[in-house]
């Protein structure tokens, strides 16, 4: 099954899908400063564009560009913020 999420006004939008291996979100953020949640281990790989990342207990913020990616832990949250439209592929556990 699909689902389509909207956050932030519409400015984040991600399509929701189910493989063999698990759940994942294919979206899109327009340029801003976003805060997320998470209820599962996220792994978040940028496919355009480029989010600077304050991950959670972390102190400094960390870029990271297409084709690159990083993990959430379940319960934590983080911030986001993109200079251009960005694209991503969201995996849970």
């Amino acid at each position: 099954m699909i689902s389509v999420n909207e956050y932030f006004e519409g400015n984040v939008k991600s399509i929701g899908y189910t493989t063999a291996i698990g759940n994942s979100t294919l979206g899109v953020m327009n340029p801003g400063s976003y805060e997320f949640g998470t209820s599962k281990h996220e792994t978040m790989r940028v496919i355009e564009g480029e989010m600077t990342v304050l991950l959670p207990e972390a102190s400094e913020w960390v870029t990271y560009k297409a084709g690159e990616a990083y993990e959430i832990d379940a319960n934590k949250k983080f911030q986001v913020k993109v200079s251009v439209q960005t694209s991503y592929l969201c995996q849970y556990k």
